[in-house]
């Protein structure tokens, strides 16, 4: 078998108000390395190397491995070789790139028989996300929303040139933390607070039309109760936008927030960092923009 690799995207979902349906594909990606093996095996450099399992547990190992049980197969002998860049626990999608990985490098190996709608069905039975993992496969901006047992997916054009600027805290936030707490029920003027939102942020960048963007990412939905836990969320987005960001959200759980601009990165970079830091949290700065690829196959040499 030749060895290739998949590389999927970090996603951020949510952006403010577009609470499980909304999510943007950014240039920071994972790498999965494919080779031939007299068994299962998988290993892991970057994040989550010596923290997360390396067994049949693994995310990667088990989404690679669905793909077979699906198909009433074999499960092939292979070497799994992870090259981790998307932080863990910061809501930056590890946890859909790590599926979504294993179930293309699986379908790969199987000859391609799933769609990408099969597959993304897949990524969220294993792991629960349909605006992260619609992102990751698809790339770009993705509306993803339920109808009845089938996943509906739309891609929102993003305007030329914008950026994303990530305040990557040193501590993570737990998705499963950062769910429980939000309220079961909320009133009627919330919803039409973030439905709104929702609306505009769409149009916002299907017409480019970015002065928006400020009202356009608010939101009442989640951010105020995960603000409980994570504190210094509220000084860094308005650091973000004192600084020149267009606009600014806690991305997916948390902990990182993004802030969307153009131009005048490393200064809204250095706000954020700075507001962080007098709250008491360190992090880190990273400068990267939306990218339109989704996972992608590609042959090693």
């Amino acid at each position: 078998m030749p060895p290739f690799t998949v590389k999927v995207p970090a996603t951020s979902a949510n952006m403010g108000p577009g609470f499980d349906c909304l999510a943007l594909a950014l240039d920071v990606w994972n790498t999965l390395t494919i080779q031939d093996a007299d068994s299962l095996e998988l290993y892991i450099n970057g994040f989550g190397e010596g923290e997360l399992p390396t067994g049949s547990k693994n995310l990667v190992a088990r989404s690679f491995a669905r793909v077979f049980d699906l198909l009433t197969v074999p499960i092939p002998g292979v070497k799994l070789i992870c090259d981790n860049r998307i932080p863990l626990g910061r809501g930056l999608g590890s946890s859909s790139a790590a599926a979504v990985a294993g179930i293309i490098a699986g379908n790969e190996l199987a000859g391609r028989p799933l769609t990408h709608t099969q597959m993304l069905s897949l990524a969220v039975e294993l792991e629960g996300h349909p605006d992260n993992a619609s992102a990751a496969l698809l790339g770009g901006c993705q509306i993803v929303v339920g109808d009845g047992d089938e996943l509906v997916t739309s891609s929102v054009p993003i305007p030329d040139g914008l950026t994303a600027v990530l305040f990557v805290p040193d501590i993570p936030m737990p998705t499963r933390t950062a769910r429980s707490i939000l309220p079961s029920e909320i009133p009627m003027s919330d919803a039409v607070f973030n439905a709104g939102r929702t609306a505009l942020l769409v149009n916002s960048l299907a017409r480019g039309d970015l002065a928006q963007l400020a009202v356009a990412t608010q939101d009442k939905l989640h951010q105020p109760a995960r603000q409980e836990i994570f504190h210094p969320m509220r000084v860094i987005i308005e650091a973000a936008l004192d600084a020149g960001a267009l606009g600014a959200f806690l991305s997916g759980a948390g902990s990182s927030i993004l802030a969307l601009c153009q131009g005048r990165e490393m200064t809204i970079g250095y706000e954020m960092a700075e507001a962080g830091s007098k709250s008491g949290v360190g992090g880190e700065v990273i400068v990267t923009h939306p990218t339109l690829s989704g996972a992608s196959v590609e042959a090693m040499g």
